[in-house]
């Protein structure tokens, strides 16, 4: 009797253990299939290039933007990257020995300079008042038309800030998509953002671009179907101050230091799989740029006709592409403006078929 009750037990033991293995194959093969329709695409590029900006445009086209509370973090956000602008045009103007032209203007410059933009959570009358004492004088409008001669960071942000100066100060002000599209916050750690296209799911997934973030990235190679990296074209006259890893300060000129990154990147074994799409963003600065500053005066293997647009862009596509050690591989090259919407969304559509159809042929399907 015992025997039969134990061989009971046991059988029923069994089946209990045979459920829950096909539970298992259950779960994982529905695992793969969600994994087989979903890719992830790695956002990488040097600091201040535009990779989280192409992040909230895909908030903006393929998901539901933002929502009031995310909003209202944004327009602290705004008034600090406000704030932080007028001080930059200032000092630029202290440093040329600029005047300011009125002593009005001259003490709102002073009062501006002791507050830290960080500690800014709500803007005040008094604060609107010296903004707008600033952004009227003329001497200060005047500097910034030579905002190329000052190598002036971030001028097409300063610009969009100041000329919605009363709009940005108004005290019901909530930021429109456009405002958040040029909110400047320095990626740290990692982000990921997943939206569905088509049925696929996309996992975007941004790192930060500064040389102090770098050591995070190699934890993001696993299984990456595709790199988008993003380079500003138009930074071939500008230079650069960063941190590396050890904490030591590191200078020169931001588009060399875009193609050296490229170069490592490609060059890595674990992308040998992975298409590689280049984002030359900010073309519409490129654009404003080149007739004003020599492009070959920095970059003197440019042999074509000086200040021509078309021409410096197609040089600056075959530098990078240059950097290609595989000449099988094809680097799908993008000239984007990050803040455009209808020029990202039109980009990722051509983007999408790319990664699709190149994942088809790894595996064979095409």
């Amino acid at each position: 009797m015992a025997s039969k009750i134990l061989a009971c037990i046991c059988s029923a033991d069994r089946q209990e253990q045979r459920r829950i293995h096909r539970e298992i194959e259950k779960k994982l093969k529905r695992d793969k299939r969600e994994t087989d329709k979903s890719f992830k695409v790695l956002l990488l590029g040097t600091g201040g290039s535009g990779k989280s900006t192409v992040i909230k445009q895909m908030r903006i086209i393929h998901g539901n933007g933002y929502t009031s509370q995310e909003r209202d973090y944004f327009r602290q956000i705004v008034h600090q990257n406000m704030l932080t602008s007028l001080q930059m045009l200032a000092s630029s103007m202290k440093e040329l020995g600029i005047p300011f032209s009125s002593a009005d203007s001259q003490n709102a410059y002073e009062m501006l300079l002791t507050l830290n933009p960080e500690a800014v959570t709500e803007v005040t009358p008094a604060l609107q008042k010296m903004a707008l004492q600033l952004w009227k004088d003329p001497h200060v409008v005047d500097t910034f038309r030579r905002r190329l001669d000052l190598h002036l960071q971030a001028a097409d942000v300063i610009q969009y800030y100041l000329d919605n100066l009363n709009r940005l100060y108004t005290a019901n002000y909530m930021p429109t998509l456009p405002d958040i599209l040029r909110v400047r916050v320095p990626t740290t750690g990692i982000t990921e953002y997943p939206f569905i296209l088509d049925g696929l799911v996309f996992r975007l997934v941004d790192v930060g671009g500064q040389r102090s973030e770098r050591r995070k990235w190699i934890h993001c190679f696993e299984d990456c179907t595709s790199i988008i990296f993003v380079t500003a074209c138009s930074e071939y006259d500008e230079e650069m101050i960063d941190i590396d890893a050890d904490g030591k300060e590191v200078t020169g000129n931001r588009m060399a230091e875009s193609l050296a990154l490229f170069q490592t990147i490609i060059s890595y074994p674990w992308f040998e799989s992975s298409s590689i799409i280049l984002f030359l963003n900010k073309k519409d600065i490129l654009e404003y740029k080149v007739p004003q500053v020599n492009f070959a005066e920095h970059f003197p293997s440019y042999k074509g006709p000086a200040r021509d647009y078309r021409c410096i862009r197609q040089h600056i596509s075959d530098m990078f592409s240059s950097l290609n050690p595989d000449p099988q591989r094809v680097v799908y090259t993008h000239f984007t403006c990050a803040t455009d919407t209808e020029n990202i969304r039109f980009v990722f559509d051509a983007v999408k078929e790319t990664i699709i159809l190149l994942n088809l042929k790894h595996y064979n399907l095409v």
